[in-house]
């Protein structure tokens, strides 16, 4: 065979001739393969490890400042508490000092120092 039969059996393969059909109407279904599949697998559950890894430090994140509010409020309640005894106790002596008992009291004065 030639060059130039070469050249024109090939130029008729690849294009139709007088009455035929230049569009093929074949069903071509494109499926993936079991490696592909395999792969798409992996690639999604990684994926969804991403995701949970993320949801998972933001919860530990929120915990942490959750943690740290509770103890400053406990650390607050505490100083309310020693608060509420201090207001208290300086209170005390100007309603002791106010009271009907103590102003119906004798007043003392000093009469002299005991010797030895």
């Amino acid at each position: 065979m030639t060059y130039s039969s070469s050249l024109s059996m090939s130029r008729q393969q690849r294009f139709a001739s007088r009455n035929q059909n230049a569009v093929d109407f074949r069903n071509r279904s494109q499926r993936l393969g079991p490696i592909s599949n395999t792969v798409m697998l992996i690639v999604l559950a990684c994926l969804l490890g991403l995701l949970y890894l993320t949801q998972v430090t933001k919860t530990n994140a929120y915990g942490y400042q959750v943690n740290a509010l509770t103890e400053q409020q406990a650390q607050l309640k505490s100083e309310h508490d020693d608060l509420e005894v201090a207001s208290a106790r300086l209170q005390s002596l100007d309603r002791v000092r106010a009271s009907s008992q103590a102003t119906a009291l004798a007043p003392t004065a000093p009469s002299g120092t005991v010797q030895n």
